[in-house]
């Protein structure tokens, strides 16, 4: 179950790598709970179905959908584009489900999932962000909701962790689960070209400020190469500025949006990636599988699970605009080294393929299944319980931060 299937995203892409995957030996569905376009604009596997809930072309002005969501938590990030009109259509989705198995992918379709699926049904709730992306008044309220889950995974261990410390999810199994990339079907860059790749959404966090300042060490020094940018957003303007402030229009290239990368990422002999914030790094993933190594920001939390510094990219500290620059140079530099830590990151980056995330994927579902049959349910050891006490700390920390914030907000109200 995706918010929007027709969009673009990392979670869309996951899901439609997942889905597709899946439906080499399974029945799978994907069930969109909005619909602003008549064709998704990541291609599907006809194997795979696609059922949108509310078409907003037709019905963003239906009664219902004007008045605000009661299901969906008010605290999650995307609740102005829930409504009465999706709570009751996801409700009748998930009423009606003959699937053994149902999939949330943002925390609020995985409440909708934990308090409305039918009892056969073994529901998995996805973490694509990071617990501690989250508001406390939200993560309050997926404390509650939660317990309901089957499943619950994380695209990292180090997120995964974090769950397990801080919320208290008795029953609930609580296991990372990595995005996969398809296998590439173009050859592999060889690292002669003088390109240096990025993509991704152009917004605040992911940094390419930096990214351009950075390369403007590169530039300075090796003026024939040059730094592609794949992405669309807020922030295009502003970088366009900075590029022609740094006089770097003739080595760094705002490229616009382009789905899939695969045939942009061969053009390359480097990829690189300046976020403050990755709870994955698809692309890094998505690089390293088209034969480049990857020079990146050790950020929370994907990067440094993907990377191993040294052999098949680099990490570099948050924000460090010197690092950043001197890595990149220091592949520049090195024809033999680029070129080997560009065949590492390939081999490294296969436990990403879809065969083994998928594998991990049966894995989980078909014991949940197991249990939910039985009428199992995981009992936390006795040697957890000082795990129980901490998480209770974290509950009563952001509960009081929600009163709080609620408290504020009636105040404010007041004053106007």
């Amino acid at each position: 179950m995706l918010h929007n299937a027709y969009g673009i995203g990392g979670t869309i892409t996951t899901t439609f790598n997942l889905a597709q995957a899946l439906a080499e030996r399974h029945e799978v569905e994907i069930v969109s709970v909005l619909r602003h376009r008549e064709r998704p604009n990541f291609t599907l596997d006809p194997k795979v179905s696609l059922r949108p809930l509310v078409d907003l072309r037709h019905e963003k002005e239906h009664p219902l959908h004007l008045r605000p969501a009661r299901v969906f938590p008010v605290a999650e990030y995307r609740h102005q584009q829930y409504s009465e009109l999706t709570d009751q259509r996801i409700g009748e989705c998930l009423a009606a489900i003959d699937a053994d198995v149902v999939i949330g992918t943002r925390p609020g379709l995985n409440v909708h999932l934990a308090l409305q699926a039918p009892e056969h049904v073994v529901r998995i709730g996805q973490e694509h962000l990071t617990l501690g992306n989250h508001p406390p008044r939200l993560r309050t309220a997926l404390r509650r909701a939660y317990r309901r889950l089957d499943v619950l995974t994380t695209v990292t261990e180090a997120d995964a962790a974090a769950y397990r410390r801080r919320m208290r999810l008795p029953g609930v199994r609580v296991e990372a689960l990595p995005n996969s990339v398809p296998d590439p079907v173009l050859p592999a860059a060889d690292g002669t070209a003088r390109i240096v790749v990025a993509a991704g959404r152009l917004v605040p966090v992911k940094r390419y400020d930096l990214l351009i300042e950075a390369f403007a060490l590169v530039a300075a020094e090796h003026p024939d190469w040059q730094l592609r940018i794949y992405g669309k957003g807020e922030e295009q303007d502003r970088l366009r500025q900075l590029i022609h402030r740094l006089g770097l229009y003739e080595n760094v290239f705002l490229m616009g949006a382009a789905a899939p990368m695969e045939a942009e990422w061969v053009k390359g002999s480097i990829g690189a990636a300046a976020s403050n914030f990755e709870p994955f790094g698809m692309t890094i993933v998505e690089a390293m599988r088209c034969g480049l190594p990857v020079v990146s920001t050790d950020c929370p939390y994907g990067p440094g699970e993907i990377i191993e510094n040294g052999v098949d990219g680099r990490l570099v500290p948050v924000g460090d605009r010197d690092a950043l620059g001197a890595a990149l140079l220091d592949l520049v530099r090195d024809d033999e080294r680029r070129r080997r830590m560009g065949r590492t990151a390939m081999a490294n980056a296969r436990r990403f393929a879809p065969v083994p995330v998928v594998e991990h994927a049966e894995r989980l579902m078909d014991e949940a299944m197991s249990a939910r049959r039985s009428g199992r349910r995981i009992t936390p050891e006795r040697g957890r319980i000082r795990n129980a006490l901490v998480s209770q700390g974290f509950a009563a920390r952001d509960t009081a931060h929600a009163a709080a914030a609620r408290a504020l907000r009636t105040v404010r109200r007041g004053r106007r």
